[in-house]
């Protein structure tokens, strides 16, 4: 008959065998935390992930191609929608894109453009552009600048632009609207019609010829201005006629939108304005 260990026995090994399986454990799970690392970059580990892309308003800042790099026109950006598609604009045409993005790669096709007439320079930006926005693209995201490389090396360099808020956001009064069809401001009177909402549910501001004050009440998406107050002064035809438009649309209560820097006021009757947010230091 072999002899049965002792229990003083059987009790000296249980800590051993404890502590092996203990060393197991902290082995498995060290290994599956190293599975699921992802790194600073984006590259090592099984979870891949790349630049924020998505969602973002990105100015176009500059264009380099064959060595040579062109400064962009105002209002070129660009806008990826969580679905995939690309909006934005050249610098005088507009465009819409499919793309599809795969950690620090885009990739852009089937874009699609306007076909307005540029001035001589901005046409040049524009075709550097387009060439430059299709195709796999790889993409850096460093604080607020994006670079997008093409495989030959030119590059696009872009900067996020977070959306204007509505109160504490000079708006300039960019055009008239009556219905489903928006008008350029009477010749004379550009950038000479602001508006200032004030967290203290006021606005102010000028119509074109007279400083204004009123109340302003958000609810939602509407706005209900009250009375007007402000200077009598009389000014040319042209600033007299915006002034009286904007009275109109400023009186009682009205829809908003704010689409990044772009404001829209529509009153009841379907007359409205649109507007956009000055650019700090102007």
């Amino acid at each position: 008959m072999r002899n049965q260990p002792t229990r003083s026995q059987s009790t000296r090994n249980q800590p051993t065998r404890s502590l092996r399986t203990a060393v197991g454990v902290l082995a498995l799970l060290a290994l599956a935390a190293c599975g699921n690392e992802t790194t600073a970059d984006g590259g090592s580990g099984s979870v891949r992930t790349g630049p924020r892309l998505t969602g973002v308003h990105w100015n176009v800042d500059s264009v380099t191609a064959g060595g040579r790099r062109t400064e962009a026109p105002d209002g070129a950006h660009v806008v990826i929608g969580p679905e995939g598609r690309a909006t934005g604009n050249f610098g005088c045409n507009r465009f819409t894109a499919e793309t599809r993005t795969d950690g620090d790669t885009i990739t852009v096709r089937r874009a699609t453009t306007t076909e307005m007439g540029c001035e001589k320079d901005v046409q040049r930006f524009e075709t550097a552009m387009s060439r430059a926005f299709s195709g796999e693209l790889t993409a850096a995201v460093t604080g607020r600048t994006l670079t997008l490389t093409t495989r030959t090396g030119d590059s696009i360099t872009l900067t996020s632009e977070p959306p204007a808020p509505l109160t504490g956001t000079t708006w300039t009064v960019t055009s008239l609207v009556s219905g489903s069809t928006a008008s350029s401001l009477p010749s004379g009177t550009e950038e000479k019609a602001r508006l200032t909402f004030g967290e203290d549910g006021s606005v102010r501001g000028t119509l074109g010829c007279n400083q204004f004050r009123s109340t302003a009440t958000v609810t939602g998406s509407t706005i209900t201005f009250g009375p007007p107050e402000g200077t009598k002064m009389m000014c040319p035809d042209p600033r007299m006629k915006l002034e009286r438009a904007l009275l109109a649309v400023l009186d009682g209560r009205t829809t908003y939108r704010i689409d990044h820097r772009t404001l829209s006021l529509t009153a009841a009757n379907g007359e409205g304005l649109g507007a956009t947010a000055q650019t700090p230091g102007r």
